[in-house]
């Protein structure tokens, strides 16, 4: 390990939080921007969707010209994080309509494409036998940077919404500027020097590689629309069982426990072994899916939270392991290359699932439809256990 390797560490993580709080800013004011701009019910799906899409776009446009292994990783995250932060304030555009808040959406997502997978790049530079429990770290603090919006519009509640705006896209910019001034090359970075056309296909020859990218798509299926939905079940429960639920506090408790069971599964895997433990979360979460509409419909307001928040401690525990797996059994010069290529297809799931559980909440009122989310931890499953 280097010797600053424990410094450097802490900055990635702090500047992955920072950066990635403008994935789900625009879900933390969603109320707001359906008042504010005449939208209708269905845009939650939407704009989620549209960052998704746009991340898709940015990572398969990364991943074609190969940029990370050919520039350096922290200018890529810096100029990323920069105009992510300009996109996002465009929200605030007083004329916008629901095709300006998509577009501005969409591009945010864009250039996060510049951020996650090129934090994970940064992390794999620096930890080669430890990266399992780097990443651990790296992704948890895509998990809190997800949840944060949900925190701020609690926060901010007697403020305008706009608030929360301007502080993700301040820290996006922070965090760009700290991963440029303080985090160089790492010592086990290899650059390649041209552009490689073929990369996408490339890297799929390997079938350890497939294996493990097959078991992070399914886990993807579930992630986001899980996460997506997390304020529509508060919301849907709070009504049904006539409580005042805080639905953006405890949006943020359940969408930030997945931080701590990603730190958590980093060191249970160096006991277990990575698979192993990756394979465990999957079936747990597939689990919860099955179950959930027996606990969703409880008349227990605890066992409710408490199953929320074990579902979203159990459905991204395994993500960060599944990252590592992809890493280790990637061609070396390609490694950049081959996390966001996987990166592009997983989050391509996500807009299907999203997507499809969207129009299913406009045609059933049953809690039934979130056992479908089930379909990708079940093939993901089966492709780790082929491993």
């Amino acid at each position: 390990m280097p010797r600053n390797a424990k410094i450097i560490l802490p900055i990635i993580v702090i500047s992955q939080f920072f950066s990635t709080s403008l994935w789900f800013a625009g879900n933390g004011v969603i109320n707001d921007l359906v008042t504010t701009f005449n939208l209708n019910n269905n845009a939650l799906g939407h704009l989620t969707s549209a960052v998704q899409f746009g991340f898709i776009i940015g990572t398969l446009t990364f991943a074609i010209l190969t940029v990370v292994d050919r520039f350096s990783p922290s200018k890529v995250f810096f100029i990323s994080a920069f105009l992510g932060a300009l996109l996002n304030l465009g929200v605030l555009w007083d004329h916008n309509n629901i095709a300006s808040l998509l577009s501005m959406r969409f591009f945010t997502g864009f250039f996060l494409a510049g951020i996650y997978p090129v934090g994970m790049k940064i992390a794999a530079d620096y930890y080669k036998d430890n990266l399992g429990k780097s990443l651990g770290f790296l992704v948890g603090a895509l998990v809190l940077g997800t949840a944060f919006p949900h925190l701020l519009k609690n926060i901010t509640g007697y403020y305008s919404w706009k608030y929360t705006i301007l502080t993700t896209s301040t820290l996006a910019f922070l965090g760009g500027l700290i991963m440029l001034l303080l985090v160089p090359n790492g010592p086990f970075r290899k650059p390649s020097q041209k552009t490689n056309l073929f990369a996408f296909f490339k890297v799929f020859r390997h079938k350890k590689f497939r294996s493990a990218a097959f078991g992070y798509f399914g886990h993807m299926w579930e992630l986001y629309a899980f996460w997506a939905f997390v304020p529509v079940i508060l919301k849907k429960y709070s009504l049904h069982q006539e409580l005042s639920l805080n639905i953006s506090l405890w949006s943020f408790i359940i969408i930030a426990t997945g931080s701590i069971a990603c730190i958590f599964s980093g060191y249970i895997s160096k006991l277990i072994g990575i698979k192993k433990t990756a394979f465990i979360a999957l079936f747990l979460s597939c689990l919860c899916c099955i179950i959930s509409p027996l606990i969703l419909g409880s008349n227990n307001e605890i066992l409710f939270l408490s199953f929320l928040i074990f579902w979203a401690f159990v459905v991204i525990a395994d993500s960060p392991l599944l990252s590592t797996l992809v890493a280790q059994n990637a061609p070396i010069k390609l490694k950049g290359t081959a996390l966001t290529i996987v990166n592009c297809i997983g989050f391509s799931i996500t807009i299907i699932s999203i997507q499809y559980i969207t129009s299913l909440t406009n045609i059933v009122d049953s809690n039934k439809i979130f056992m479908i989310l089930a379909i990708g931890p079940i093939l993901g499953l089966i492709s780790l256990r082929k491993r």
